[in-house]
């Protein structure tokens, strides 16, 4: 008796190829999710520079005014509080977002707090995933501004008052010679949480 041969050899072949080609398309959906992770990283980055930019030139016109005013103490309750008028120091924010690959979409806020929102400019590109060739990321970051000295308030006298920053005591003179703190002794600027 002749053997019989067996009609399913070869079957198990339509079926790799259907399981590679699952793990592939698996794969590009993977690739397009990292694209968009990367894209959204730009576009905090972008924030967090902008919202930086923002509240550190602030900090600036607010230690220049410091500094105008340093023979005045009783200035400097408004100027460590940022109800101090300043110039908008959003324009930096533009510049940082435009550096950082982005668009400054909104910039704005109050006293010692800035904001930024941005949109890169660069798309997801293109992936597996329908419609998100032309995806754009956008993010949003604040900045804060924290006075670090502190001063007790101005008496009669000709005297200025010492200005504590952080631990380190400044004795400023009339006369206005001696060294002044500059921004940074004045002023902490960082990223709210």
């Amino acid at each position: 008796m002749i053997p019989r041969r067996n009609g399913d050899a070869g079957q198990a072949f339509p079926i790799y190829i259907t399981v590679v080609a699952g793990l592939l398309f698996l794969a590009l959906a993977y690739l397009a999710v990292g694209q968009a992770a990367v894209n959204r990283g730009g576009a905090q980055t972008a924030a967090d520079a902008a919202a930086l930019a923002a509240a550190q030139n602030a900090r600036d016109q607010l230690a220049a005014a410091w500094v105008d005013d340093v023979l005045d103490p009783t200035k400097w309750h408004e100027i460590f509080t940022g109800t101090v008028h300043i110039d908008d120091p959003c324009w930096r924010a533009g510049e940082l977002a435009a550096q950082n690959d982005a668009r400054l979409d909104g910039c704005g806020g109050l006293a010692l707090k800035y904001t930024a929102d941005v949109t890169t400019n660069r798309t997801v590109g293109d992936s597996v995933v329908p419609g998100t060739d032309d995806l754009k990321s956008t993010a949003s970051a604040t900045a804060v501004i924290k006075p670090l000295c502190t001063f007790d308030p101005p008496g009669t006298g000709h005297a200025l008052p010492s200005l504590d920053c952080g631990g380190i005591l400044w004795n400023l003179k009339p006369d206005g010679d001696g060294d002044l703190p500059g921004p940074e002794d004045l002023f902490d600027v960082h990223l709210a949480d």
